[in-house]
């Protein structure tokens, strides 16, 4: 057996160089950290292996957040975008999400740069086959070069590569995304440290040449014509260089796909993992939603530099020459030449629930897991999650507090609690839906929520944490300007009248002029004077969300506050659930699993019933009792 060579020691050591390795080496080098990122290729870095764009519903939050207390995703994709779009806003601010087009080369190149250029963070290219576990810590990483690097703490993030294998029709290989080595060893030596693995699986579908294309049978898709930028660093971001194109398939389309259904990997067996539901291939849609006449595609350029197209909507695990046959029933695509077939791959990844909500292992000590290895799906999530990862790895061997996020101070709360308290069977993917305290969580004040946080932890930097106090005291000195200065009706009502809305009959204010759903804050210029100060983007937008839903704002701060009363008392990490009379034996069973750390987090387990919940509050002040 060849001996291990000792290379070095840090205090942070990362596995993997996807979105959650990222950012989780950039936060711990932040923080001071002397950090290794280790990435079995550093062509991955930041890879784009599925859709080529960044943000989208309630993605783009997740973007917003991790910006705000001082991550890097946000400030990437507004330097590489080339299309900009905000989704949703036909409704409400709650759901308006950010989505922008990437140039996926440009987007890892541009982040392999930042990481290059960090102080305290070393990248090197290295297949780590095992974790050196100490009296139930990790205290370093094995390559398969046999070097070994100690490390106070490390980050698991291995994405879709930890036994990673490919299905195309009736074939299958190790291999993981876009053609990269898989990682074979890890797996193993992770079982044989007691941590539990399962099989998920994704896809992705085609790449076409654009110039194969006919545009002019699909309908053109343009980004907005004022774009909006993900960082609070960035009041103005550019323009948009492309277009996207929206088309359908057809009963054409699923009569080709369900005459080979036979011959697709989903149906025959061979994949055993779990698909995302939110995010089924073209052959699952058909045989799901048999009554469908068609399912709209996007065909979405990868970058300025490259003629290659994404067909977004079309992933499939069917033979090439299905692949081909389907695509070209599809109007515009007829005389497509597919330069990379879609594919399903299949991934080893860990149940979430074996995680603290700190992000660290139950089984070992100063282990942390980030991104799909934690079970979820999607560039955002795996970010967001190797953020936090990166944050708790420096406070846990700073001897500070973990950082936990609640689920009404941001949706990286509810994407962690979701994954460590309900756990999730399928990739989770992220949701308006799943916010119970949306309208506060809005995208427009993730830096009012988060960025003070980043900058006591010592993440965000000085200039973030000064346009964050500026923007809170702009909007404030406005609002209380908007409300002070009034109108008389002769004064304006021909201003309301040009803007399709009522008379008055008595003074108003500019306040309540803007509560109005036909009046902008661009509007008041019309009417409003020298006094009028120059507010930025980020500013504007959030000066007409406060005043225009201050009503909604305080019901959901007052059912905030009634929700905290449960997430404030906490739960000792020894109490013996068992032993605790009247608490049903599912529950107890749960309870003594997962060790909640709150009666919050307790009450959201599957199996804890608003019963049990009772006998736990009765159980609390009795002991509370008999102690004082």
């Amino acid at each position: 057996m060849m001996d291990k060579i000792f290379m070095g020691e840090y205090d942070v050591c990362v596995i993997g160089a996807g979105h959650a390795g990222c950012e989780a080496a950039l936060a711990a080098a932040r923080m001071g950290k002397r950090t290794l990122m280790l990435s079995m290729n550093l062509e991955a870095v930041a890879m784009m292996p599925c859709n080529p764009s960044i943000g989208g519903t309630g993605k783009g939050h997740l973007v917003r957040e991790i910006d705000a207390l001082g991550g890097e995703m946000g400030v990437n994709i507004d330097k590489t975008f080339i299309q900009s779009k905000m989704l949703n806003t036909a409704k409400g601010p709650a759901v308006h999400s950010l989505r922008a087009q990437a140039d996926k080369n440009r987007y890892h190149l541009e982040m392999k740069k930042t990481i290059e250029k960090t102080p305290g963070l070393d990248m090197k290219q290295g297949e780590v086959t095992d974790l050196i576990i100490e009296d139930g810590k990790v205290t370093g990483v094995v390559t398969k070069t046999h070097t070994c690097y100690r490390a106070g703490a490390v980050i698991l993030a291995t994405g879709t590569f930890l036994g990673g294998k490919i299905f195309i029709g009736s074939a299958a290989f190790d291999s993981g995304p876009n053609g990269l080595a898989p990682s074979g060893e890890l797996s193993g030596n992770l079982k044989k440290h007691g941590i539990k693995l399962r099989r998920f699986k994704t896809g992705t579908p085609a790449r076409a040449l654009g110039s194969s294309l006919d545009y002019s049978k699909m309908q053109e898709q343009k980004g907005d014509d004022k774009t909006a930028p993900f960082s609070f660093l960035n009041d103005q971001v550019g323009e948009n260089k492309i277009s996207c194109w929206l088309t359908y398939t057809n009963e054409e389309t699923h009569k080709v796909i369900r005459a080979n259904f036979h011959r697709s990997a989903l149906f025959g067996g061979q994949i055993e993992g779990i698909g995302p539901r939110y995010c089924p291939s073209i052959e699952d849609k058909v045989n799901r939603f048999a009554d469908k006449e068609r399912h709209q595609l996007f065909v979405e350029p990868e970058g300025l530099d490259t003629d290659e197209m994404y067909i977004q909507g079309m992933s499939s695990s069917l033979p090439e020459d299905v692949q081909e046959a389907f695509y070209r029933t599809i109007p515009g695509l007829e005389n497509l030449r597919i330069v990379r077939p879609a594919y399903a791959i299949e991934y080893d990844c860990i149940d979430p629930q074996d995680l603290k909500l700190s992000l660290e292992s139950r089984q070992i000590e100063n282990l942390f897991c980030a991104g799909q290895f934690n079970g979820s799906s999607g560039y955002e999530e795996a970010a967001a999650q190797g953020l936090m990862a990166g944050i708790n790895a420096v406070l846990k061997i700073s001897g500070k507090k973990s950082l936990v996020l609640g689920r009404n101070e941001a949706y990286i709360g509810v994407l962690i609690d979701d994954l460590v308290t309900k756990g999730t069977n399928e990739p989770y993917r992220i949701m308006t839906s799943r916010a119970e305290y949306r309208l506060v969580l809005r995208q427009d004040n993730a830096d009012l929520r988060l960025t003070e946080i980043g900058y006591d932890i010592g993440l965000a930097s000085e200039e973030r944490y000064l346009r964050y106090l500026a923007k809170k005291e702009n909007v404030a000195r406005e609002a209380d300007r908007l409300k002070k200065k009034t109108f008389a009706p002769g004064e304006i009502n021909d201003f309301l009248t040009g803007h399709g809305t009522t008379q008055v009959q008595s003074r108003i204010s500019m306040a309540d002029l803007l509560k109005r759903p036909q009046i902008t804050y661009e509007d008041l210029a019309e009417i409003d004077g020298a006094d009028r100060p120059e507010l930025s983007y980020h500013e504007v937008t959030q000066l007409e969300v406060q005043i225009k839903y201050e009503g909604y704002i305080k019901k959901q701060l007052a059912q905030i506050e009634r929700f905290k009363k449960l997430e404030d008392r906490k739960l000792s990490p020894d109490l013996d659930y068992s032993s605790i009379e009247g608490l049903r034996i599912e529950a107890s069973q749960k309870l003594d699993q997962l060790k909640p750390e709150s009666l919050g987090q307790a009450s959201r387990i599957s199996g804890v019933s608003p019963a049990d919940i009772n006998v736990l509050l009765i159980y609390l002040e009795k002991k509370r009792r008999s102690k004082k």
